[in-house]
């Protein structure tokens, strides 16, 4: 059982890493490998009530990965943990087969809720480097959430999700107009208003800038003509030696 779960967390690296060169290679270096390892043995202690042992397990692969994934967490077989620095997995997240997580992820909580409290990631979903998915929801099977992305409801499948907090661009590649922010909403409001005035300024100060580049043309023709000037007048007024002496 641990050998054949193994066996499908190294081919999901080998089929999402395009740096991969080979197996044995994912095996000997990948700490997103090494931590799902970890954490499998750590899982079953904590099915078998050890909880403490469990504990210490998961905090030793943390240790030795920089991944943090909570013992009671449920895990498939064929996830891929891609460089992993920074990733932490809450107690009550569930993570299906294909799944992609970038470093930097949360599958955590608000703090707010009780009982199922962290994400559920349906197959194939990808969760790019710095993505945080707070709440006990479900992100819909082959969803894309965006890098940087605060994502606080539930996702569509298939959906593409960005921005904090984290909105619904696409469905199925094609853009979703209606799922975008109501335009009543007071806070898209200020920010539309405020994305104007910027305009605003900008056009202000290309004219401003326009202008005083002008008048810096026209103060250097002046200044070129005045020394044309002042040239042509010296030459007049130099005393030539007489050719007879």
């Amino acid at each position: 059982m641990f050998f054949s779960r193994l066996r499908k967390d190294i081919a999901a690296a080998k089929k999402n890493d395009p740096a991969a060169r080979n197996k044995f290679e994912i095996w000997l270096t990948y700490s997103g490998v090494h931590a799902l390892s970890w954490h499998r043995w750590a899982n079953r202690l904590y099915r078998m009530h050890l909880k403490l042992l469990a504990r210490m397990t998961s905090q030793f692969a943390k240790f030795l990965t920089g991944i943090e994934i909570h013992p009671a967490a449920r895990i498939a077989p064929g996830v891929f943990i891609d460089h992993g620095a920074g990733v932490v997995i809450g107690e009550t997240a569930e993570v299906e087969e294909g799944v992609v997580i970038y470093q930097g992820v949360t599958l955590g909580g608000t703090g707010k809720e009780k009982g199922k409290r962290h994400p559920t990631i349906r197959k194939n979903a990808v969760i790019s480097c710095g993505a945080k998915v707070l709440g006990g929801f479900t992100v819909g099977e082959g969803a894309r959430i965006g890098a940087g992305a605060v994502v606080l409801k539930e996702v569509p499948p298939y959906a593409t999700v960005v921005g904090v907090p984290g909105r619904v661009v696409r469905i199925n590649g094609e853009k979703t107009q209606d799922l975008l922010p109501d335009k009543d909403d007071p806070i898209l409001r200020e920010v539309c208003s405020l994305r104007e005035r910027i305009y605003e300024l900008e056009d202000r100060l290309e004219t401003v800038c326009g202008r005083l580049s002008r008048d810096e043309d026209a103060a250097k023709r002046e200044d070129a003509a005045d020394h044309a000037d002042v040239a042509g007048i010296s030459e007049q007024n130099e005393v030539k030696p007489d050719e007879n002496l």
